[in-house]
C-alpha cells in the first residue's frame, strides 16, 4: 500500500508541475490565410467550412478550447496541430509551388471524401465542424475546381 501511495504522490507532483510547463500557443498576428485565399478565390461558403472545420489545425492560428489550459490536454492538443500544420498548412501556401499546392488539394479531397477530415477528436468538441454531405460536395467539388489551376 505504501508503494502505490508513493506512486500517487509522484504523479500528482508531476501533473502540477506540468501545469507550469506549457507546449507554445500556436497563434498569429494579422491575416494568416490571406496568400491561401487570394490566390485560390474560395467563394463565402466554403471560407467558411474552411474557417469551421480547418483552419485551427491547419494554419498558424488557432482557436483554442477553454480546456487547452490544463496539462495533459494541452500537450496532445499542441501535438495535433503541429502534425497538422506538417501535412497542409494554409498559412504557408505562398511557399508551396505549384506542383505541391496541387498535391495538398487532392490530398485535402481524399481525406474529406473518406470522411477522414476533419478529425473526430476535433468534432466531438468543435459540433460546427461536422460537415454534412452537402458541405463535403462544395468543399471537394472547389478544390478540384481549384486543382485545375495547377
Amino acid at each position: 500500500m505504501k508503494i502505490v501511495k508513493k506512486i500517487a504522490i509522484v504523479l500528482l507532483v508531476v501533473l502540477i508541475g506540468m501545469q507550469f510547463y506549457r507546449p507554445e500557443k500556436n497563434v498569429a498576428e494579422g491575416d494568416y490565410v490571406v496568400a491561401f485565399e487570394t490566390e485560390t478565390q474560395p467563394p463565402t461558403e466554403v471560407k467558411q467550412i474552411l474557417k469551421t472545420a480547418c483552419y485551427d489545425c491547419h494554419s498558424a492560428n488557432t482557436k483554442y478550447p477553454w480546456y487547452n489550459n490544463i496539462a495533459p490536454v494541452s500537450y496532445w492538443l499542441a501535438d495535433h496541430i503541429e502534425e497538422g500544420k506538417e501535412h497542409l498548412n494554409f498559412s504557408d501556401w505562398a511557399n508551396y509551388d505549384a506542383e505541391k499546392k496541387d498535391h495538398k488539394l487532392e490530398e485535402l479531397i481524399e481525406e474529406v471524401e473518406e470522411g477522414k477530415m476533419p478529425l473526430k477528436e476535433y468534432t466531438w468538441t468543435h459540433e460546427d465542424a461536422k460537415l454534412t454531405e452537402e458541405q463535403i460536395n462544395v468543399l471537394v467539388a472547389w478544390a478540384k475546381e481549384t486543382r485545375a489551376n495547377y
